[in-house]
């Protein structure tokens, strides 16, 4: 018979657990409808019994659920199918601590969110209507319970997430809120066959010239003893090449080998294309019969990780078909507290919103999940490739079960699942860890206790290895390659950059050459229209209560405020300190990308912290919780920019850097001018850039032209005239520069999709931002952060905002630093 899965989805209920707390049972007195998949808050939120935890205070009026049991429950109708010898209860994942009851019969127990279970409930079900129960135990409850049993292990936060297989950030970061789900977060399905099932597929997927193949690695799940198993035999086909063999008996695995003669590479985008090749393995019955299909997409490429130690020490470069990629990355953290609301659509906005960012990696950090399909997909199509962190964050973690034996299973379920994807080229073993035990006062409190070492080092390299040959793992993010030297150094393998956040300058950064930087960041308020509905203190205040609880950071708005502080004036109001925060997160984010890409081929990457959120909040995110760009967003999409020019310090004076990520060469020539504020040309120098593809060349930039005669009344201007690249070098800091007041033309014109904003300067207009969703909600524009010489016109698109007329366009629609430092200065 063939392989049948019946989801359950429907008429699904949600009621407290028998031992509830009064405070739970007054808030959900009766049973609830549920949808399956979700948690407890989504239920609790569409019934109207719960305030929405992301705004104002909520998120402490709801702290009680997360302290209490659940009940999940449906009702289902059932017939036996004929000739099914097996029918089992498959469930993608649960949300944590939980018992299933089939016709209240337990059938199992699972304690681990990032991976799923599957039951054998044949003999427990019957014609007609069946009763499927799933008991949530707190996370929490059980979380203590094991650190009280195993002995507390340090951590970055007060709460017991390294104690549990759960999402760690659900417990609270300095980006997140403290909502600790339970629930049935990944489908549940019976799932009735015979004689054998489809167990686990693997494609190994290898490439040389233009010559790929595919080795499927199959586990097969039979019915029966060996002596008395029907014969069975597995084809595969890719890109319409087709093989087939027969399994003997008494085998559960075998290898089936697929040659196609021409593929087309699949590369990052920017590189090349992206071309997925359907790929499909069909299980026969001894008539010929499929029975059972697995069906995915795959992408012909290699990838390899180069560590090889050097005169200099330690290399950390992806080659991805042999050719080495200067990452520009970000890090990723799930899109929202409660993952099952973040649908197809919105992976594929958001990681969209990446590649738009000229973003070209994400890192999918180890305290949140292992994501959706949907994620993976989007990423294969865009061209973005993913650095996968096994879920192991700022903590110390046990390895002695309940623990280990969830993180192996875990591990080899996750890296099997994942591998069709070619999107996937890193695994990493955990986030900040190994940093923890060197640096992090952890040893004192640990003793000779286990803390995770065997994790990274052991237990999760043996299962990469075995399960999925094809991909590099690296131990940890930092790590430089081996234990006997700190984790976190320039000159080995991966580093995080955090003391410029959080104690000193961004200027900092260029103390810094790492080999690959992995984290750095800086902090900025979400957009004025996610902050509003968030939000609604009267008046609002950087200090306010609701702004206050929607920064997580230790400190946050005072590091903000001292990194503002020696750059732009101090902020005067509320609408001031929105902006120059803003200004100032983005200021510093591209200070650190220009540098460390001008560092190729020393640095071969860097990955910022972060791209997203997860709520509404003050954070690093360049993506704010509801989705909108911050003016990080655009800065990060001019300093990624495939062709990057920057002056930098180089020696006694400054230089004038081309970065080329592109394919083809970039030449051409370059225009570099001391100039006045008005606009008057002091000095010039003419030269040519010629930058090989994939590579960086440095221009000197004479001293008579980069020495100012006055520091406080002159910029330096670099131009490519055939490409149109400009940079810009202050010789002091804005808030020392003597701007004259922002003097622009601003007309307006209806155009295709919105609104045509053209602007003109008279002025030398720094950082110029036009804020759309001042004006409407969902208004976006197309572009953020100009700076305009006296003399030049920008045009702005505008979308969303209606009939736009110049005369909304008021000081705080339309504004620059400008107006910031000539007030302040007046």
């Amino acid at each position: 018979m063939p392989h049948i899965r019946r989801e359950l989805s429907t008429g699904w209920t949600l009621t407290v657990g028998d031992e509830a707390t009064p405070q739970a049972r007054e808030h959900v007195p009766s049973p609830v409808p549920a949808t399956v998949p979700g948690c407890v808050h989504t239920d609790l939120l569409d019934a109207g019994l719960i305030p929405d935890p992301y705004l104002d205070l909520n998120e402490v009026a709801v702290d009680w659920i997360g302290r209490q049991p659940w009940q999940y429950e449906t009702v289902f109708s059932w017939q036996p199918e004929a000739g099914a010898h097996e029918v089992d209860l498959v469930c993608g994942g649960l949300d944590t601590i939980a018992t299933v009851l089939v016709n209240d019969v337990e059938v199992g127990r699972t304690r681990n969110m990032h991976r799923s279970y599957r039951f054998p409930v044949r003999h427990l079900l019957k014609p007609g209507e069946n009763k499927l129960t799933v008991l949530f135990s707190s996370a929490w409850t059980y979380a203590e319970a094991v650190r009280d049993e195993l002995g507390n292990l340090p951590n970055a936060y007060p709460a017991p997430f390294n104690f549990i297989r759960k999402m760690a950030s659900n417990f609270g970061w300095d980006w997140g809120p403290s909502l600790v789900t339970a629930g049935i977060w990944r489908a549940v399905a019976l799932e009735s066959w015979s004689t054998a099932r489809l167990a686990r597929v693997r494609p190994v997927v290898s490439v040389e010239g233009g010559h790929g193949r595919v080795r499927f690695l199959i586990d097969v799940a039979r019915t029966g003893a060996a002596a008395g198993r029907q014969p069975i035999r597995l084809r595969a086909t890719v890109a319409g090449v087709t093989h087939e063999v027969e399994v003997p008996r008494e085998d559960d695995q075998t290898e089936l080998d697929i040659d196609v003669p021409s593929v087309d590479l699949w590369w990052p985008h920017g590189l090349g294309g992206q071309p997925l090749y359907p790929a499909t393995v069909e299980l026969l019955d001894a008539d010929g019969t499929v029975v059972q299909t697995w069906d995915k997409r795959i992408g012909f490429r290699s990838v390899r990780l180069d560590t090889t130690r050097d005169e200099q020490g330690t290399p950390f470069t992806l080659y991805v078909n042999e050719v080495a990629v200067a990452v520009r990355g970000a890090n990723w953290i799930p899109d929202d507290c409660f993952p099952t609301r973040v649908t197809a659509e919105r992976y594929r906005a958001r990681l969209t919103q990446a590649t738009e960012a000229n973003l070209d990696l994400v890192r999918v950090w180890g305290g949140g999940i292992y994501e959706s399909d949907d994620f993976y997909d989007a990423c294969d199509e865009l061209g973005l490739m993913v650095w996968q962190d096994f879920l192991f964050a700022c903590a110390a973690y046990p390895e002695e079960n309940p623990l280990r034996d969830e993180v192996e299973a875990e591990a080899r379920e996750n890296v099997a699942r994942l591998m069709p994807h070619p999107s996937l080229v890193l695994w990493n073993g955990n986030n900040e860890n190994i940093w923890g035990w060197f640096d992090w006062d952890w040893r004192d409190q640990i003793g000779d206790r286990t803390w995770g070492a065997g994790y990274y080092l052991d237990l999760l390299p043996k299962a990469v290895a075995d399960v999925d040959p094809s991909r590099p793992y690296w131990p940890g993010s930092p790590y430089s390659g081996s234990m006997d030297l700190h984790p976190n150094l320039d000159e080995h393998g991966l580093r995080h950059i955090w003391d410029v956040w959080n104690q000193r300058d961004y200027t900092v950064y260029r103390d810094y050459a790492p080999r690959f930087v992995a984290e750095f960041g800086f902090q900025g308020p979400p957009t004025w229209a996610t902050l509003r509905r968030a939000v609604r203190d009267e008046p609002l205040a950087a200090d306010s209560p609701g702004m206050l609880h929607h920064q997580k950071a230790t400190d946050g708005n005072a590091k903000m405020l001292r990194g503002l502080t020696p750059h732009l004036p101090q902020p005067r109001d509320f609408d001031e300190w929105h902006f120059l925060t803003q200004v100032n997160q983005a200021r510093a984010i591209t200070y650190a990308v220009e540098h460390f890409r001008s560092l190729r081929p020393w640095c071969m990457g860097q990955v910022v912290w972060q791209l997203n959120d997860c709520w509404p909040v003050s954070s690093w995110a360049a993506v704010d919780g509801d989705g909108r760009r911050k003016p990080l967003w655009y800065a990060l999409r001019r300093a990624n920019a495939p062709q990057l020019l920057t002056i930098q310090p180089r020696g006694a004076g400054l230089s004038v850097i081309g970065v080329n990520d592109g394919t083809v060469q970039w030449r051409g020539p370059v225009t570099i001018q001391r100039m006045t504020l008005d606009g008057r040309i002091l000095a010039e120098h003419q030269t040519r850039l010629v930058v090989d593809r994939l590579s960086q060349a440095t221009v000197e930039i004479p001293g008579n032209v980069a020495t100012p005669g006055t520091a406080d009344g002159e910029i330096l201007v670099a131009t490519t005239p055939t490409t149109g690249h400009q940079a810009y070098w202050t010789f002091v800091e804005d808030k020392d520069l003597r701007y004259e007041p922002a003097d622009l033309s601003v007309s307006t014109r209806p155009a295709e999709g919105g609104t045509r904003v053209t602007v003109t300067a008279h002025t030398f207009v720094r950082d110029l931002c036009l804020f759309a969703d001042r004006l409407e909600a969902d208004a976006v524009v197309d572009d953020m952060l100009v700076t305009l010489l006296p003399g030049t016109t920008h045009t702005f698109l505008v979308e969303g905002a209606g009939d736009l007329r110049p005369a909304m366009l008021d000081g705080t629609v339309l504004r620059s630093v400008n107006d910031a430092v000539v007030t302040s200065a007046g």
